[in-house]
């Protein structure tokens, strides 16, 4: 029976069984903590340069499903997992995780120890990491992770963003709209795809009546000959940091002064346009059951996460309005007089379900006052 290796940077080394499609590939290595949701994430942009360790024991038993997926195409490096179901049952399904991942290239790794691995990532923090099913020396493995670009040494937004300026109306999303209780308001909102999640534009777009999607490079110049009533700011892989040229044209779209709304990378984003600070979290926050206490209300929401940088250092303009309950992270802000406001985590997913929807509906006050001032 062929095995694979999966090479750790501090030469830690586990030995399973190929998953997926076959070949070598390296990523720095991280946990996810949700129970369901593997096609989301595997689907994910902002997974883009990370191999990805499931930490529910039993993965693809219900498939792949084409009309859950986040993009239109899985965006992972790697895949690890402790077992891979060999049969799936759902009647929405279109094929099975092994099928997936082998049309699309993916590498996996199945029968790893993925509690032990999980912990050497809690002890140490993210790692860079290699994946092989081919005739490979596990200490080159462990190399050739040593050698790899860490993540804040990659564009990887430049690797995910769309190449064009597109309006957002695919049938799929329209027909989601019919399943939920809102009428979209007459307003216009320029969306940035920093590696926007399909469920980000399918919840815009089910709140107003025109999303117009623009690559990561749009100046603010070509956006405000756009003429949007809202600008949304999306999640994406890397670090913030890097982003210097992005950042400059958020601090001028500020100066538009009409509401911004930013998630995950949107977040990080808006606030280093603002003089923020970035830092990188030493395992990051990835699952779909992550408490976040609202500080307005009190109310704990149940919420997605996927983000391996953070915030610190607010400018006085800023007002902390969420925080992580795991380990008091900020998981949003908003301007003291701007409409301007964001959270780190990803209200669009709906684990709570909808526990985070009002997001959404605040952002559409806040273009409804903007029209009200008019």
């Amino acid at each position: 029976m062929s095995i694979s290796w999966l090479a750790l940077e501090d030469g830690t080394l586990f030995q399973g069984l190929p998953f997926g499609a076959s070949g070598t590939v390296c990523g720095e290595i991280v946990f996810n903590t949700g129970l369901t949701g593997y096609v989301e994430v595997l689907t994910d942009p902002s997974y883009k340069g990370q191999i990805v360790t499931m930490t529910y024991p039993h993965i693809g038993n219900y498939g792949v499903t084409l009309e859950d997926l986040e993009s239109s195409e899985p965006h992972v490096s790697g895949f690890v997992v402790r077992e891979a179901s060999r049969a799936f049952s759902n009647w929405r399904a279109d094929s099975s995780i092994q099928e997936f991942l082998r049309n699309h290239g993916i590498i996996g790794i199945s029968e790893i120890d993925t509690r032990a691995l999980t912990l050497r990532i809690r002890e140490v923090g993210a790692l860079r990491a290699c994946i092989s099913s081919e005739d490979v020396a596990s200490d080159e493995l462990v190399e050739r992770a040593r050698a790899f670009p860490s993540i804040s040494e990659q564009d990887l937004v430049g690797q995910v963003t769309s190449r064009e300026i597109q309006r957002w109306d695919d049938p799929i999303d329209l027909e989601w709209n019919g399943t939920h209780p809102y009428r979209p308001e007459d307003f216009h909102v320029v969306a940035f795809d920093f590696g926007i999640k399909h469920n980000i534009l399918r919840s815009l777009r089910s709140r107003v009546s025109r999303v117009t999607l623009v690559p990561a490079s749009t100046s603010a110049s070509r956006v405000r000959d756009l003429k949007p009533d809202g600008i949304f700011l999306s999640n994406g892989p890397g670090d913030p940091a890097y982003l210097g040229e992005i950042i400059q044209t958020i601090h001028e779209l500020i100066q538009m002064n009409i509401p911004i709304f930013g998630i995950c990378l949107g977040h990080q984003l808006l606030g280093l346009a603002m003089g923020a600070h970035s830092y990188k979290l030493k395992f990051g926050h990835r699952g779909c059951n992550q408490p976040v206490k609202h500080l307005g209300t009190g109310r704990v929401e149940i919420t997605t996460h996927n983000h391996g940088f953070a915030l610190q250092d607010l400018p006085n303009e800023l007002e902390i309005t969420h925080l992580s309950l795991n380990d008091n992270t900020i998981e949003g802000f908003r301007h003291k007089k701007l409409p301007i406001f964001a959270v780190q985590y990803h209200p669009e997913a709906a684990p709570g379900p909808h526990d985070s929807d009002y997001l959404f509906e605040s952002f559409v006050e806040l273009m409804k006052d903007g029209v009200r001032e008019k």
